[in-house]
């Protein structure tokens, strides 16, 4: 850690600081991580990337409501800052609040349809949403039946009105609380649930029966008690969503088949965890390591029974993907399109439309990548009505484009660009309006449009000074300069070319002067002749 001094501020940087925080949080230091990216972030308030980072941090300790207001924090100036939505989103699920949860897994996936984080967060939220409202079909409550999470449920709503201040009445209300006495077989799956921090649970309640909240010091130490166990309560219910009482009727079953995946936990668990490990393996460029992963998770979803995971096809066509990617990037070109086809197929032929829309994305990319543009034009004009965000189609229009100005159909490039780039601006995308520019100016460089193309250019290199892309900047002002040495060029053959023709014409004036010349002596001769003959 670098030192602060007491009246000067921090010693170092901001990149110092952040550098440092991100070391922290890689090797498991989340608490030090947090006072770095705390300290860098009062160098640099409101920096994007550093409340997201310290909103992972609080989340990994499990105070999901610091990391939600950092999530929250990182968006409050650009809501679309892809980051931050998935932070929010990740908060939100550990929260608990899958429906909102799913909310912002939907946004973020909209805005980059591209990452496959916000399809797995989909996928997880949906699944913890199906698992608790489908739990009131299954469990039947009778007058030997459970009831101590309605107990709880009431519990959470008293003690809500009476945190705060405490007196004599208020310390008779809350202590019962704690002394409900609670069915034994749900006290069982609690600890099951909360594993070690099951211990904590039971020591925080009998620590809160010797406390008396009347004297100061009593008070401060009753609210950080009941704070504990409001939060041990509050992932304990968050478990019991995830995996219900009504679903542990095959446990026995799922138990067998975790043993084969390393752990006791469920099919969905094991394949979550699993898809965003191969997720975070392809981001880091681990491709053989993705590879492995797919491989082996494909063999373990193959094995386990319809009965036992519902939405099989789906995670089998997910994982078609992930092997298609690790291929693609490897180079196997002929892998990577077969495993696309796979996913694609499996679409189509059981009508799962992310499935179909994933693998025509993918399939248009293996073919773009290997030179058959022809055929990736085809793949994604199918994809394009399948569209479900103007940011979506703008990147479809584009790549688009490429391969028509690849092939030389220049008209279509052209064409192709001004759709993109009229999507871009429905989606507010400085960066796809930049692209879409880029290309019409390419594709009228092509077809002899140099003015229009010069226009464009100039249009292009005013977006990249706006979003502050200096590479861009860069390549864009060196094609300026290509542009209008054609322009000076093209000026130049023009006048050459006038002068010639000007030298030209005035050598043909010259040679009918010299023509007409001899024929006017010869009639004046001749006219003199015939006077003299007269």
């Amino acid at each position: 850690m670098y030192d602060e001094e007491s009246d000067g501020g921090p010693k170092g940087t901001f990149e110092i600081y952040k550098a440092e925080a991100d070391t922290l949080f890689k090797q498991g230091e989340y608490r030090k991580a947090i006072h770095s990216y705390t300290t860098a972030l009062d160098l640099q308030p409101g920096d994007q990337n550093c409340m997201v980072s310290r909103s992972k941090c609080y989340l990994k300790l499990g105070d999901t409501a610091k990391s939600l207001a950092d999530a929250e924090a990182s968006l409050a100036e650009d809501k679309t800052y892809h980051k931050g939505l998935f932070q929010k989103a990740e908060a939100l699920y550990y929260k608990g609040d899958f429906e909102m949860a799913l909310v912002f897994y939907h946004r973020g996936h909209k805005l980059r349809p591209e990452l496959q984080e916000f399809r797995l967060g989909i996928q997880k939220a949906q699944e913890a949403i199906d698992n608790s409202v489908g739990s009131s079909d299954t469990v039947k409550l009778t007058t030997k039946g459970d009831l101590s999470f309605f107990q709880k449920q009431d519990e959470k709503k008293t003690k809500k009105k009476t945190y705060g201040s405490y007196n004599k009445q208020q310390q008779k209300q809350v202590k019962p609380k704690r002394e409900i006495i609670t069915n034994p077989a749900l006290e069982k799956t609690v600890k099951q649930l909360l594993g070690e921090l099951y211990g904590d649970k039971i020591y925080l309640e009998k620590l809160l029966k010797e406390i008396d909240p009347r004297s100061d010091t009593g008070k401060t130490i009753y609210d950080l008690v009941e704070e504990g166990l409001s939060y041990l309560d509050t992932r304990t219910e968050f478990w019991m969503q995830q995996k219900p009482m009504y679903a542990r009727q095959h446990e026995k079953v799922m138990q067998r088949k975790a043993q084969k995946t390393g752990g006791q936990e469920s099919p969905n668990d094991y394949i979550i965890k699993e898809l965003e490990k191969i997720d975070q393996a392809q981001a880091e460029g681990r491709f053989e390591d993705s590879l492995k992963r797919a491989e082996r998770c494909m063999a373990t979803v193959n094995n386990y029974p319809d009965s036992i995971l519902t939405n099989k096809l789906s995670v089998v066509a997910n994982l078609h993907s992930c092997l298609g990617n690790a291929f693609l990037e490897l180079k196997k070109y002929s892998k990577a399109e077969d495993h696309h086809t796979m996913d694609l197929n499996i679409g189509q032929k059981h009508r799962i439309e992310e499935a179909e829309s994933r693998g025509l994305d993918n399939l248009g990319r293996v073919y773009a990548r290997t030179g058959k543009f022809d055929k990736a034009i085809q793949v994604w004009e199918k994809k394009i009505p399948m569209s479900k965000s103007d940011l979506e189609s703008t990147w479809l229009y584009h790549e688009v484009g490429r391969c028509h100005l690849e092939l030389g159909h220049l008209d279509k490039a052209q064409e192709y660009g001004e759709k993109s780039y009229d999507a871009a601006e429905k989606a507010e995308d400085d960066q796809w309006q930049l692209q879409a520019t880029v290309l019409i100016a390419q594709a009228q460089v092509k077809l002899g449009e140099l003015k229009p193309a010069l226009e464009a250019f100039e249009k292009a290199l005013d977006i990249s000074k706006v979003i502050g892309d200096e590479r861009a900047e860069v390549a864009i002002k060196k094609a300026m300069d290509e542009v209008n040495a054609k322009i000076v060029q093209y000026m130049k053959d023009n006048k050459d070319n006038a002068e010639t023709e000007k030298t030209d014409n005035v050598d043909e004036e010259k040679e009918t002067e010299e023509q007409e010349e001899p024929k006017a002596d010869n009639s004046a001769t001749e006219n003199t002749k015939d006077l003299t003959e007269t």
